[in-house]
């Protein structure tokens, strides 16, 4: 089994950079060519079920056997080996493309409904399972000034993970178009409180941010009151949905990287919540991870350890669903290379930080998270994955006719 994996799998990618592998009696196999922009890793299986796992399913296989140090990495690291192996084979590669069989569309719609319902009921307990983990494990890997756990904006120039992420913050400020009389702001997953913080630095605002995790509820509250704003910001743990039915109504509404925790079934649902929850004039900002293709599936290995009932969107979902609610998408950007850059440098703290995570959880949470980073690194620097930004208003004069209020406040928020 060993054997034909190798020669039948891993022989079919690896053409460009190098891969050793050290089979489990000793013997070797180098795979591929050294290559410009292409590692060369060398691992080591240590028993023959190491294939079998991976042939079962590629991602969860390769992801536990890492984690249980049945794939030991010799040399280079975990980062290397999955871009090794994604790299060889970019999404957006020259190849014929064909549809898939009867029964792939039914195997994947399969897959798909099994994992992708996210009721209410559960959506607190999923997002415990990711958030809850512990403040300090965070605190080790993002940027200590504004927490943003989700993709930064690397503008030109930009070489510093806290500097992208307050590039960020002042990029969807400005699209939120904040403007007197435009007081009353909503931040639906608000995490550890960066940007509703940000923005009542920054405008004359009163903020609600809501999150289902009680770890980030607690910090965000802190957060608040070390920057002196806790008066002008509240932060409640309740779902959207719960929230929309109160009949609340606000100016703006700000979203960072929790749509990809509402599971397909509830897109709908999540934005005619929005829409009830947005005044006539108000304005929307979505900053969602997408899909550059059609609608997928969750892999196994994410579903399982890092996201349960997670999906990631494609953006034709999402507009389809955001339409029958309503709101008219007023500017769409996408981030194509935006998130690669900074989950390396998450991951480049965590190494950094290695001992202090192993301590603070154990040798196989480390594995298990490093292998999430690299594999989302590589998801968005070759897969099918990116950013998009997407603003919503209710009202087609809401905003100004041109983009260029964009740029202009941009640079004021951020004094330059």
């Amino acid at each position: 089994m060993a054997n034909a994996f190798i020669d039948r799998f891993l022989a079919s990618i690896v053409k460009h950079g190098q891969l050793t592998i050290t089979m489990p009696s000793g013997d070797q196999k180098v795979l591929g060519q050294p290559a410009d922009g292409f590692p060369n890793v060398a691992i080591r299986l240590t028993d023959n079920k190491v294939a079998r796992d991976i042939v079962f399913d590629p991602r969860l296989g390769a992801g536990e056997a890492y984690m249980d140090g049945r794939i030991v990495v010799e040399q280079g690291d975990i980062m290397q080996l999955v871009q090794l192996l994604r790299a060889n084979k970019p999404w957006e590669r020259g190849v014929p493309l064909k549809g898939p069989s009867f029964f792939g569309k039914i195997k994947s719609r399969a897959k798909f409904l099994a994992g992708s319902f996210n009721e209410a009921s559960s959506s607190k307990r999923n997002v415990a399972h990711h958030y809850d983990i512990g403040n300090d494990l965070y605190k080790l890997m993002l940027d200590p000034e504004h927490m943003q756990y989700s993709c930064a904006y690397w503008a030109d120039g930009i070489t510093e993970l806290a500097d992208a992420q307050e590039a960020k913050l002042a990029h969807i400020a400005a699209k939120l178009a904040l403007t007197d009389g435009h007081n009353t702001v909503l931040d639906i997953g608000c995490g550890w409180g960066g940007m509703a913080i940000y923005l009542a630095r920054h405008y004359d605002v009163e903020v609600t941010g809501i999150t289902l995790s009680e770890e980030q509820l607690a910090l965000a509250r802190e957060r608040a009151a070390a920057a002196g704003v806790a008066d002008k910001i509240r932060f409640e743990l309740v779902d959207y949905r719960e929230l929309a039915a109160q009949g609340h109504a606000f100016d703006r509404i700000v979203s960072v990287g929790m749509f990809e925790h509402v599971g397909r079934p509830q897109f709908e649902t999540f934005f005619r919540a929005c829409a009830n929850l947005l005044s006539d004039d108000g304005v929307m900002l979505l900053h969602t991870i997408g899909r550059f293709g059609g609608p997928g599936v969750t892999d196994a290995f994410t579903s399982k350890y890092i996201f349960p009932g997670g999906y990631i969107p494609a953006l034709s979902e999402t507009l389809a669903a955001s339409e029958k609610a309503r709101l008219l998408h007023s500017d769409i950007e996408t981030l194509r290379l935006h998130y690669a850059r900074t989950l390396r440098a998450w991951y480049a703290k965590c190494e950094e930080h290695k001992e202090a995570i192993i301590e603070m959880m154990d040798e196989r949470f480390y594995r298990m998270w490093t292998f999430y980073l690299a594999g989302a690194t590589a998801a968005f620097e070759s897969g099918g994955m990116g950013n998009y930004q997407i603003q919503f208003t209710r009202n087609r004069r809401a905003l100004p006719i041109t983009r260029d209020y964009l740029a202009a406040e941009e640079q004021r928020v951020l004094g330059r």
